[in-house]
């Protein structure tokens, strides 16, 4: 789980942050009122308790007996989409939709006033003015992509980063404009999407996600939160659970399988390699 801090109330380049209830257009702060959210009539909307699994570093290992599959939207070999595809798996694409990250193909195409403070404990990347309309088009391309590979959803991450030190003075209100914004431009293509993490944000934002995917909700003692997807909407919320030593796994998974509103959770380690316990 990225680490909350608190929000910087200046933009990167020294101008004042739009209130609350007001989303940043063109350099002005106009009021924001949500269209009704785009729907997918296919799109994979998966019932609590779903199984998964979640590898982004590696090459991925197609063996475990699962429904979904969460894997790199760059890196992963198109054979390899095609294997589990023909297993029967859904295949879900991750993209950072918050941040920049160096390594990246596209990293270039980032405006540099678009880019933000740095993300605490990971090197290489920045928080992403999610305002900016040269932002919003690379997104557009990476869900194109997702299509274009034959992903079956996308996982978006870092889509909090007006609850952390972003550098450029996000608020709330843009966050929920550009979570939506994700969600109906995935929707748009086909594609089922998920809600990373953003706990507070949950309510206001079910209505355009297909499912949720939370990091560490047992060790911050919040997963009950997610009784919004899982009870409420009938849909899955996938949880990761991390260890820094394989080894522990086990006393790990002892410990918070069965918490929380019938989550889909694993054990992980950080790198999110192959290694994986799910609770069952």
């Amino acid at each position: 789980m990225r680490r909350v801090l608190p929000a910087l109330l200046l933009s990167a380049c020294g101008g004042a942050a739009c209130p609350e209830g007001q989303v940043r257009r063109d350099g002005d702060c106009t009021d924001y009122s949500p269209d009704p959210p785009v729907t997918a009539a296919d799109a994979w909307r998966p019932a609590p308790g779903t199984t998964w699994q979640w590898q982004l570093s590696g090459t991925v290992d197609t063996s475990p007996d699962v429904a979904m599959f969460d894997i790199d939207l760059f890196d992963v070999p198109d054979a390899t989409l095609a294997e589990l595809h023909e297993a029967g798996r859904t295949v879900i694409c991750y993209f950072s939709a918050g941040s920049w990250e160096d390594w990246r193909e596209d990293a270039g195409d980032f405006p540099e006033e678009a880019l933000g403070a740095e993300l605490e404990g990971w090197p290489g990347e920045r928080w992403l003015d999610i305002t900016d309309g040269t932002v919003r088009e690379i997104m557009r391309q990476r869900l194109d992509l997702a299509v274009e590979r034959g992903c079956d959803g996308v996982e978006p991450d870092n889509v909090d980063g007006y609850a952390n030190a972003n550098g450029l003075g996000l608020n709330a209100t843009e966050q929920l404009d550009y979570n939506r914004f994700i969600a109906d431009e995935a929707h748009a293509r086909g594609l089922s999407v998920g809600l990373k993490n953003d706990l507070d944000q949950l309510e206001d934002l079910v209505d355009w996600f297909d499912w949720a995917l939370n990091e560490s909700c047992a060790e911050y003692d919040e997963c009950d939160r997610l009784a919004v997807f899982t009870e409420d909407a009938g849909l899955a919320a996938f949880h990761a659970e991390y260890v820094d030593d394989w080894a522990d796994a086990p006393d790990l998974a002892a410990s918070v399988c069965g918490v929380g509103p019938e989550l889909s959770t694993l054990i992980k380690t950080w790198d999110l390699g192959p290694e994986f316990l799910a609770c069952e």
